[in-house]
């Protein structure tokens, strides 16, 4: 920061970078406060000899330099103050002849950072300190364990805690996308233990949330839960109602990857292709774009949090949000050629199926939405959470430098019913008529041309029966 950068800040009006402190005679009591924020967010400059009068800034200086200076960098880097050593830069101004100091307090590697006692643990909120409560401490202290718990057997686990159903999905999906993968033949005892589904015959955390029966889940991740609802307007104040569908709850990660695909389908362009979920998994379509920030949602979920994972699709963006945050700075998210999961085994077991990019590519794959559509892709962050917004193409709207117009999807009106039938198997005509934006009357005439075709047929009685598609 030169001499001119911090007088520049002197005129901004709020920075969560840059805190002023007074230090004419004595260290400023609240500096460390400030300083354990700093390194439980994303760094910041601390500077000495500054008063604050609203928003109004007057430079005093500091009268004993030296000894401030020694004082605050040996208090940092003893060790015994706070709970790790830290070791910031220092820079000196002089300003109308006046000492002013300046210390960059790095983001910590270690967090949470705290002095005395882990009360005593500050965030950076706006322009100003704030005292971490139990859950931000909580959510700091697992991030230590950053691609670790996942990771680990559990004990009194074993094979018969998968769901068969999803595993042989599973299966069937790496036969068909992926099938020089060498343990695609084995039994499923020998597959699970090659691929590390299973170590020593134990499950791991991610093995059980991605395959694992529902009891064995709750069991072990008590606060498993990925909530979908489809909002009828920009925000919940603006909604007509609540939502218009909820997605039930599934057992596992893969079958809830099986069934939010299928229904984000119903909100995007995707054109089909040969496949078991119709699309192939080289295509370039606004769908491979969600899918990219499904598989990143499952993959970075801090899933031994509070919180659950949580997808809104409104009218004009549909979001993606999971509870931990991101572990890469938010200014070079978009650069990353390196992928940094929270849960490893996650991403690898998608990547054998041939979903989810190798090498933090899939970053960029996520950003394609915007040359698809025209609109943005925005990332956010914080301590307990992070977000993936896309936002929605307007009717109509044209992609920049293109002269393709680009629209809503597009799709046979039978096409997107039986996908909806495949997603919720007992669906009512008159569910359908609410997420198609048709009458009762015109679901009943695609549902008979359906079934003329020996597309579809409802098997069992009115209440208890279900949707069967034939073809």
């Amino acid at each position: 920061m030169t001499k001119e950068e911090l007088l520049q800040r002197l005129t901004d009006i709020e920075w969560d970078d840059f805190e002023v402190k007074e230090a004419q005679n004595k260290m400023p009591s609240n500096v460390w406060e400030t300083v354990s924020a700093f390194s439980n967010t994303s760094g910041g400059w601390v500077v000495f000899g500054i008063k604050q009068k609203g928003k109004r800034f007057e430079v005093q200086g500091v009268e004993n330099g030296e000894k401030t200076e020694s004082d605050f960098l040996n208090t940092l880097r003893n060790g015994q103050k706070f709970n790790t050593k830290i070791y910031p830069k220092c820079k000196k101004y002089n300003i109308d002849g006046k000492l002013v100091l300046a210390f960059f307090v790095e983001s910590s590697k270690v967090k949470p950072i705290y002095f005395g006692n882990p009360i005593n643990t500050f965030i950076r909120s706006g322009s100003g300190d704030r005292q971490a409560d139990e859950s931000e401490i909580s959510a700091m202290m697992r991030d230590q364990a950053f691609g670790v718990r996942s990771e680990m057997a559990v004990d009194g686990t074993s094979i018969d805690d998968i769901k068969m159903e999803s595993l042989n999905n599973y299966r069937n999906h790496i036969i068909n996308f992926n099938p020089e993968f060498p343990f695609k033949s084995q039994p499923h005892e020998e597959f699970c233990e090659n691929i590390g589904i299973t170590k020593d015959g134990k499950l791991t955390y991610a093995s059980i949330l991605m395959f694992g029966k529902r009891m064995c889940v709750q069991r072990h991740i008590n606060n498993f839960w990925i909530d979908y609802l489809e909002i009828p307007g920009t925000s919940y104040t603006d909604a007509v109602s609540r939502y218009t569908y909820r997605m039930p709850e599934q057992d596992n990660l893969w079958d809830y990857y099986e069934t939010l695909i299928q229904r984000l389908r119903l909100h995007v362009d995707a054109p089909f292709t040969a496949g078991p979920d119709g699309f192939s998994p080289d295509d370039n379509s606004q769908l491979y774009a969600l899918r990219e920030g499904l598989v990143n949602m499952e993959a970075h979920a801090d899933f031994f949090s509070p919180m659950h994972c949580t997808i809104r699709v409104y009218d004009n963006r549909i979001e993606f949000q999971n509870p931990g945050r991101f572990m890469r700075d938010m200014k070079t998210l978009r650069e990353v050629i390196k992928s940094n999961p929270r849960n490893p085994s996650i991403i690898k077991f998608f990547r054998f199926a041939k979903l989810g990019e190798n090498a933090g590519y899939g970053i960029h794959k996520m950003v394609g939405w915007e040359q698809l559509t025209g609109e943005k892709v925005a990332f956010d962050s914080d301590i307990d959470s992070s977000t993936v917004t896309y936002y929605r193409p307007k009717v109509g709207s044209r992609n920049e430098g293109n002269t393709t117009p680009v629209t809503t999807p597009v799709q046979k009106t039978e096409d997107k019913i039986l996908h909806i039938i495949r997603v919720t198997p007992n669906i009512t005509k008159a569910e359908i008529g609410k997420i198609c934006g048709m009458s009762i009357n015109g679901v009943r005439y695609y549902i008979d041309k359906l079934r003329k075709a020996g597309r579809l047929e409802w098997e069992g009685n009115s209440r208890t029966g279900r949707w069967v598609i034939k073809k």
